[in-house]
C-alpha cells in the first residue's frame, strides 16, 4: 500500500463553466437590479435571501444550470466558520464552475476549501466527495493551493487509517514514499539499534509492541536556513500498564496525528520548493502492554542525560519526543518545531478546533498567529510559564513525565519538551488532529492543524 498524497486539482478554464455569484445578504437587492425579470422572479419564488450557506441554481431555457447563487451572509456570520463555499461545492452537481464576487483574500480561502471538499477517506469503502470542479480564481496561485491541499489530504489519510494498517511499519513506509516522491533522503533506526545509538526513551516506550519502535529521519534540501520538524508517531496508545478505559482508547489511532501533520507540512514545503533545508524526525511506536512494558516508577535516562521518573505510562508522547528533540537539537537548526496530539488538557483549554502552540520567541508567535488568521488555520499561543517548572521536577529524578494534580497539563507537557530542545529557536504545537463534527471542507475524522499557519511564515521566519 503506497501513501502518495491525493492531489485535488482545479479545472482548466472552460467556456462552458457555470458562474457562481457569491452574494452578501445586504448586496442581494443591488445584484438583482442588474438581472433579467426571469431571474428576479426565480430568486423570489425560491425565497433566496443570500444567507450564509444558501444556494440557488438558476436554470437556463434548456433546463441546465445558467448560474449559481451562493449566499455569503454577513461578515459576522462568516466569522463563525471558514471555507463557506465548500458547502456550496458539495451541494452542486458534477460540472465546472467559476467564482464571481470575491476579493483576493476570500477567493484564496474559498478556492482551497473547494479543493478540500473533494476529499473522502475511501480506503475501506467506496465513497466520493464533491464532484463540482472549480476553475482557479484570477490572482490565486493554483499550484500552491493544490500542493497545500495534497499535503492536507495526506495528513487526513494517515490519521484516518486504523492502527492495524498504520503501525510503525506502515508509518515508515509512508515516510519512504514521501521521500521518494521529493528526492529526500531517509534513514531509520529500529529496535535494539535505538539503544546502541542512544535513543533509549523511544525504545522504552515502544519495546512492548509487536512492531519494533523506530526513529525515522528524513532530510531534504541543500541550501538555505535549517528547519527541523518533529512529529509524535504513537501509532496506537493503549496507555501501557496505566491502561486507558475503553472509551478513551477508541480514537487512539489518531495518536500519530503529530507525525501525520508534520508529513503533510513536509509535502507542502518540498512540493513548493521552499528555500530551506528540512529535516523530519518521527519517533514511531505503539504504546502497548506486555512483560517488557515500562512500569510506573521506572526511572529512564534520555539521550541528553536527563533522568525521567515514569509516574504514568500513558504520558508516553512527551517521552518519545524527548529523544527526538534532543537528537534534532544537536545540529542546532535555525528553528525546530514539534507537533503532537499530546494532552487532553489542551482540548479542555481551547476545544478541538484551535491549535495551541508554545514558543519563547514573541516575533515568531506573532507571525504564526497572524498567518493562521490569514489562511483560515486558527492557532492560539499558550505560555511557556517558567514558574511551573517546579511541577515537572519530582525530586527523585530530573523530570516527572506525569505531574500530579492535573493543573496546567498542556503547559507542563510543553515545559517538559522544552528541556530537550536545547538552545534552538523552538515552537511546540499541542494539536488534536481530529474533527469531531463534519464542517465545510472538513469531514468528520483526521484533520491537519497548524501546518498551513506555519507554512505561511516560512522561510521568512527562519
Amino acid at each position: 500500500m503506497t501513501h502518495s498524497p491525493k492531489t485535488p486539482r482545479f479545472a482548466q478554464a472552460s467556456a462552458e463553466s457555470v458562474p457562481v455569484h457569491v452574494i452578501e445578504g445586504a448586496a442581494l437587492g443591488e445584484w438583482l437590479e442588474g438581472q433579467s425579470q426571469v431571474t428576479r422572479t426565480w430568486v423570489d419564488a425560491n425565497g433566496f435571501n443570500a444567507a450564509l450557506g444558501s444556494v440557488l441554481v438558476v436554470p437556463g431555457d434548456d433546463g441546465a444550470a445558467l448560474m449559481v447563487l451562493a449566499g455569503y451572509g454577513t461578515k459576522e456570520a462568516r466569522a463563525r466558520g471558514r471555507f463557506h463555499l465548500a458547502a456550496v461545492a458539495s451541494s452542486l452537481p458534477a460540472g465546472v464552475y467559476h467564482l464571481l464576487g470575491l476579493d483576493a483574500a476570500a477567493a484564496e480561502e474559498e478556492a482551497l476549501g473547494w479543493l478540500l471538499a473533494a476529499y473522502t477517506f475511501d480506503r475501506y469503502r467506496a465513497q466520493s466527495g464533491s464532484k463540482a470542479r472549480l476553475i482557479a480564481p484570477a490572482g490565486v496561485d493554483a499550484n500552491r493551493l493544490e500542493v497545500i491541499a495534497a499535503g492536507e489530504c495526506l495528513t487526513r489519510d494517515l490519521i484516518n487509517t486504523p492502527a492495524n494498517d498504520m503501525g510503525p511499519d506502515a508509518l515508515e513506509a509512508a515516510c519512504a514514499d514521501l521521500a521518494a516522491l521529493h528526492g529526500a533522503s531517509i534513514k531509520v533506526i529500529t529496535g535494539e539499534a535505538l539503544l546502541t545509538q542512544n535513543l533509549p526513551i523511544i525504545h522504552a516506550v515502544g519495546r512492548a509492541a509487536a512492531q519494533a519502535p523506530r526513529l525515522i529521519d528524513m532530510a531534504w534540501g541543500a541550501e538555505g536556513p535549517t528547519l527541523t520538524l518533529v512529529g509524535k508517531g504513537v501509532c496506537f496508545d493503549t496507555g501501557g500498564l496505566n491502561l486507558k478505559p475503553g472509551a478513551s482508547m477508541g480514537l487512539m489511532k489518531k495518536d500519530m496525528g503529530g507525525a501525520a501533520t508534520v508529513l503533510g507540512l513536509a509535502h507542502m514545503i518540498m512540493g513548493l520548493g521552499l528555500a530551506l533545508q528540512l529535516r523530519v524526525l518521527i519517533p514511531a511506536v505503539e504504546n502497548s502492554v506486555s512483560a517488557t512494558a515500562m512500569r510506573p516508577g521506572d526511572i529512564l535516562t534520555a539521550r541528553n542525560g536527563l533522568t525521567i521518573e515514569i509516574n504514568n505510562t500513558d504520558a508516553e508522547g512527551r517521552l518519545v519526543l524527548a529523544d527526538a528533540l534532543a537528537l534534532g537539537a544537536e545540529d542546532t537548526p535555525d528553528m525546530m518545531v514539534s507537533m503532537a496530539t499530546l494532552t487532553g488538557a489542551a482540548r479542555v483549554a481551547v476545544g478541538p478546533d484551535l491549535a495551541p502552540f508554545y514558543t519563547d520567541d514573541s516575533a515568531l508567535a506573532q507571525a504564526i498567529e497572524s498567518s493562521g488568521a490569514l489562511v483560515a488555520d486558527p492557532v492560539w499561543r499558550l505560555p511557556f510559564y517558567t514558574p511551573y517548572e517546579v511541577m515537572i521536577e519530582p525530586g527523585i529524578a530530573d523530570l516527572d513525565n506525569a505531574p500530579k494534580g492535573g493543573f496546567a497539563g498542556s503547559i507542563t507537557a510543553a515545559l517538559f519538551l522544552r528541556r530537550f530542545a536545547g538552545d534552538t529557536r523552538y515552537a511546540h504545537f499541542d494539536i488534536y488532529g481530529w474533527n469531531p463534527n463534519a464542517a465545510p471542507a472538513r469531514p468528520k475524522g483526521g484533520v491537519g492543524m497548524g501546518a498551513r499557519a506555519l507554512l505561511a511564515v516560512l522561510p521568512d521566519a527562519l
